[in-house]
């Protein structure tokens, strides 16, 4: 299984190399991570890809994480701060037009998911948001190392400088979890030879009959 195999080879790389990710590459990876699982369906987070080394120098800014400012590119996985009324119409109305439904054929489905997200302080929007990103953090690890691109999944991160280089706050979003692209630097990186350690199968699950 090829998939085994991609995640045996990927790891958390911690130097990068110059080479760049080709554009078809990356596009690949957003689009992978498009078509990736969110509860509801409704997609509460948005990508922004950032290449510019003078914008990703800043960022890095303060964190220990230089794979900020060394890789190819950085993703920037961005909840929402709010799940409005408006949006989750909006979705709804692309969704009918998407599959040639008649207009308002979803208005149920529209209320019932309005009604959920009502009630909801901005807190509890920001978490659930947060874990919708997470999902997508995960198909773009899957999609990189199919795709033999590194990738470093990162926390240590200033999200308030996120959010204010990037402009996050007016556009209802915050920076949630972020991940470099790029090639791996295996002259000077240590972990780049080490054998991958993980938990033995039945001790990391329990099966049920």
């Amino acid at each position: 299984m090829e998939l085994i195999k991609n995640l045996n080879w990927r790891y958390a790389v911690k130097k990068y190399t110059d080479e760049l990710v080709s554009e078809e590459k990356i596009d690949r990876i957003i689009e992978a991570v498009n078509l990736t699982a969110s509860s509801c369906g409704i997609q509460p987070y948005r990508i922004y890809v950032i290449s510019n080394p003078e914008i990703r120098e800043k960022l890095g800014e303060g964190s220990f994480n230089t794979q900020i400012r060394s890789s190819s590119h950085l993703l920037v996985f961005a909840g929402f701060n709010e799940i409005t009324a408006d949006y989750i119409a909006d979705y709804i109305a692309m969704v009918e037009q998407e599959r040639n439904l008649e207009k308002g054929s979803l208005n149920m489905l529209r209320d019932t998911i309005t009604e959920y997200f009502s009630p909801q302080s901005r807190e509890q929007n920001i978490i659930w948001s947060d874990k919708q990103a997470y999902i997508g953090l995960g198909t773009a690890l899957i999609a990189a190392a199919e795709l033999k691109v590194d990738a470093t999944p990162m926390e240590g991160f200033d999200p308030k400088l996120f959010d204010e280089v990037l402009g996050l706050s007016e556009k209802n979003l915050h920076a949630s979890v972020i991940v470099s692209l790029g090639y791996r630097d295996i002259a000077n990186d240590y972990l780049a030879m080490a054998p991958k350690v993980r938990l033995p199968i039945d001790e990391f699950s329990t099966r049920i009959n």
